[in-house]
């Protein structure tokens, strides 16, 4: 009988759906467009490498938070998720360049404030008192 609880305790089956998952989502609209171009693959890679790992952490952040309910283990995971969107933000960024612009800010400069909002929740986290 499948037990998802199974996946989850097991962290290298976890990681295997997530890189399967993620690279299935992206390979169409991101990846096979760009596959031919060799260094800028190589960048959307990084940023999928990225994600993953992301996705990955917050996966295992909200699981611990589940388990244990304190306040530092929540805004970690918040954190991670943050860093999620960040690193989805700079793939679209470094996919279509320029092509969503937020008026007068460019898209790398949302991704960049997002890490750097993840960085401060982390910190949050890392300094909270619980």
């Amino acid at each position: 009988m499948f037990r998802p609880e199974r996946i989850i305790e097991r962290k290298s089956s976890l990681f295997s759906i997530i890189v399967a998952g993620i690279v299935g989502i992206l390979a169409i609209p991101i990846i096979v467009p760009h596959f031919l171009h060799t260094f800028h693959l190589a960048h959307i890679v990084l940023h999928i490498g990225g994600i993953t790992l992301a996705v990955f952490i917050s996966t295992l952040a909200f699981v611990a938070y589940g388990k244990l309910r304190t306040k530092r283990l929540l805004l970690s995971a918040i954190a991670f998720a943050n860093f999620v969107v960040a690193e989805f933000v700079l793939l679209i960024d470094a996919t279509w360049p320029g092509a969503f612009d937020l008026g007068e800010m460019p898209l790398l400069e949302v991704g960049h404030l997002l890490t750097f909002a993840t960085l401060g929740l982390l910190a949050l986290g890392v300094f909270r008192n619980d």
